[in-house]
């Protein structure tokens, strides 16, 4: 929080905090200071607060696993983004994104998937969503040696269509 003052803060899987933590982050939110460990002053933090997380808040309120004051600090400005599996349409760009990246560290020249490829993707359900799409054209690119990503680099439970892979 000090090191963020003055600007913005990103609270990543917010939902996964331990009670604890909840309790000194609600502080910090509300008083707008904070004491180091092994200090005795207290610090002020002007902070923008940005949260994310894939739990349901407030079921976790329900179940007593999330604060509902700490809930209501950091849901002043909810948005919702869709899962990747709610937003295929999405996945032919975000693939590109991740092929111009991962070709300009590894110095190979692929340029995208074959449409059998590009078709294995819009048909898996991504549980692990554009973290997971990321990782599997990582590992199409370890495999592929050509210019083109084909079905065969990508990984097996992508390709298997529903059927456990081998």
């Amino acid at each position: 929080f000090r090191a963020a003052s003055g600007g913005t803060i990103f609270l990543d899987e917010i939902g996964e905090v331990p009670p604890a933590v909840q309790v000194k982050l609600l502080r910090v939110l509300q008083e707008k200071k904070l004491r180091s460990v092994g200090e005795t002053n207290e610090s002020e933090v002007d902070v923008r607060v940005l949260a994310a997380t894939n739990r349901r808040l407030e079921e976790a309120i329900r179940q007593q696993q999330f604060r509902e004051d700490l809930f209501f600090r950091i849901n002043v400005f909810p948005l919702k983004c869709p899962s990747l599996s709610e937003r295929l349409d999405d996945i032919h760009l975000i693939v590109q994104n991740f092929i111009e990246q991962n070709a300009a560290k590894s110095n190979k020249k692929i340029v995208g998937l074959t449409p059998e490829a590009m078709e294995a993707l819009f048909t898996y359900s991504w549980p692990g969503n554009v973290r997971e799409l990321r990782n599997a054209i990582e590992y199409a690119f370890v495999l592929c040696s050509g210019n083109w990503i084909n079905k065969e680099h990508l990984p097996p439970k992508i390709t298997a269509n529903g059927k456990k892979p081998l």
